[in-house]
């Protein structure tokens, strides 16, 4: 099992980073109701190995940018590569509205490079594909901003394998970030597709917020690497596809030691096999 992946020459990463979703208010809205802890969570993450940290202008908005800006800051020699997103709007507490008009894109790209510090963005992904706008319009703008050298690499989330497949006659995909878990694996054929063709897949809802712990099954497989259930659903990730990059969130710096430690589990054949069985 591989424990990197490969974007270029200069990018390789640890398999398991972190993503900034759970850092702002209730509802990924506003900010955090303890911003130190929210940049601190962020650099306990990095002091444990993490070197790729996904994020988005939507969380917050721009919240969880400014708490990994102030972390990146904290840790200046840590070689981070960021990874966030454009194509949301936001009108309130959970609420989320896509946008793919390319001025807006091209804005959402420029407030990332700001709240994050950045000259460059290392990935750049789409966060949904607006059907008000063609997909040669919206990842067209971002292959645009590529070639002006502040996008490094382009990246969607939750699309096809027909949608990715058809971004891919505009530009070159390194990601795709679809939800995915030992539960929900409706997603099976874009990880498949991924997987043959060396594209980073990163699980959003890698953990199914609570519900993997449940189940005899889960917790005695647990039980017998003396490992919790969030800590296995994780190695069982990483087992699945070397092109895997969970990104467990969490505004808990206990909790980022934890999930890092999944990546020391190796899972035996015949343990992947039984939780393979888990899926919904």
């Amino acid at each position: 099992m591989a424990t990197t992946f490969k974007f270029d020459n200069d990018l390789t990463v640890n398999r398991l980073g972190y993503g900034t979703m759970q850092l702002p208010g209730k509802g990924v809205w506003g900010p955090s109701t303890d911003a130190q802890n929210a940049v601190d969570v962020i650099t306990t993450a990095i002091d444990h190995g993490v070197n790729f940290i996904d994020t988005a202008d939507a969380y917050g908005p721009l919240f969880a940018n400014e708490y990994l800006k102030q972390a990146l800051q904290a840790r200046p020699d840590s070689h981070v590569m960021v990874a966030t997103k454009v194509g949301f709007t936001r009108q309130g507490p959970n609420i989320w509205t896509e946008l793919g008009n390319p001025a807006y894109l091209r804005q959402q790209v420029e407030l990332n490079l700001w709240t994050l510090g950045l000259d460059h963005l290392d990935l750049l992904q789409l966060h949904r594909i607006d059907p008000n706008f063609s997909i040669e319009d919206q990842v067209g703008e971002l292959d645009k901003m590529q070639q002006e050298g502040k996008i490094k690499h382009i990246g969607l989330s939750q699309v096809s394998v027909d949608e990715l497949k058809a971004a891919q006659k505009i530009t070159p995909i390194v990601s795709v970030q679809n939800r995915y878990n030992l539960i929900d694996r409706a997603d099976e054929d874009v990880l498949n597709y991924a997987d043959a063709n060396h594209i980073a897949f990163i699980p959003w809802f890698p953990l199914a917020t609570g519900q993997l712990t449940e189940g005899d099954t889960l917790s005695t497989i647990a039980a017998k690497y003396n490992a919790s259930p969030a800590q296995i659903a994780l190695a069982w990730l990483l087992k699945r596809s070397d092109v895997i990059l969970p990104i467990p969130g969490t505004a808990s710096a206990d909790h980022v030691v934890q999930n890092i430690a999944a990546q020391e589990i190796t899972l035996s054949d015949a343990d992947f096999e039984t939780l393979n069985q888990l899926k919904a």
